[in-house]
């Protein structure tokens, strides 16, 4: 499928993308600070610069987008054009690059998809809680 933008205007429709402080990410702190919890927002020195980072208790949360880091991409993969599928693919190695990187560390990572927070919002931060406080949880679905 050809692209029907002009490559000026897909620059700009990429450009308006955000990438921190998404409007799951202010949900998912905002839940976490209203339960008294502190934290620290996109640490540059930590692989990936996780989205919240709990540092004494060595914990980091890692809020991606279904797209951008290939949710279930085996399912609609052959819909994308090469562009997108090197793209994404890029994402998939990096992510599992930072993901070691950080559990070799010594890091407890978690990783919170924007399908999780909308059907149970309250587990994924109920998640995060039970890893920072060190208690065990309930496997993820």
């Amino acid at each position: 499928m050809a692209d029907n933008l002009s490559k000026a205007q897909r620059s700009y429709c990429m450009s308006r993308i955000k990438g921190r402080d998404t409007s799951l990410e202010w949900v998912i702190r905002g839940e976490l600070h209203q339960r008294g919890l502190r934290f620290r927002k996109h640490v540059a020195g930590l692989a990936g610069r996780p989205d919240i980072v709990f540092p004494r208790q060595r914990v980091v949360v890692l809020i991606e987008g279904d797209f951008w880091h290939g949710w279930r991409l085996p399912l609609w993969r052959e819909n994308l054009t090469s562009f997108w599928r090197m793209k994404i693919d890029g994402n998939r190695r990096r992510d599992v690059a930072n993901f070691n990187k950080l559990r070799g560390d010594g890091w407890t990572v978690i990783r919170v998809w924007p399908h999780q927070a909308e059907r149970d919002c309250h587990g994924v931060v109920a998640r995060i809680i039970a890893a920072v406080k060190g208690l065990p949880s309930s496997p993820r679905r």
